[in-house]
Parts: C-alpha cells; structure tokens; sequence
C-alpha cells in the first residue's frame, strides 16, 4: 500500500510540474487531445497501462 501512496504522489509531482512549467502548451494539448477520437484515447491509454504495468513488474524483479 505504501508503494501506491508512493506512485500517486509521484504522478501528481509530474503533471503538477508539467503544468507550472509549461501552462500554455498543456493548454494546447488538451485541445489536440479534445480532437482525438474516443477509440483512439481508450486504446492508447490501454497501450500506457500495459506498458506502466511492464515497467512495475520488470522494476519489481530486478530490485528483489
């Protein structure tokens, strides 16, 4: 549980940090991804799930 506290607040450190530093270019993806079809953001955020899930579990063999 603790490595999910971790990993959430990990997540919330970058996007937070993508928004300080860079406000008007998220505000111009928002509206890119707004365009996109919902097909296409339902498998492309499949496609990041399995990939993040990968890198857990490759992580987690490596360092036990």
């Amino acid at each position: 549980m603790e490595e999910l506290g971790l990993a959430f607040g990990l997540i919330l450190a970058l996007e937070g940090a993508l928004y300080a530093l860079f406000p008007n270019g998220m505000k111009k993806m928002m509206l890119l991804v707004m365009a996109q079809p919902s097909e296409n953001l339902r498998l492309t955020g499949l496609g990041t799930a399995i990939i993040g899930v990968g890198i857990i579990w490759f992580m987690r063999r490596i360092l036990t």
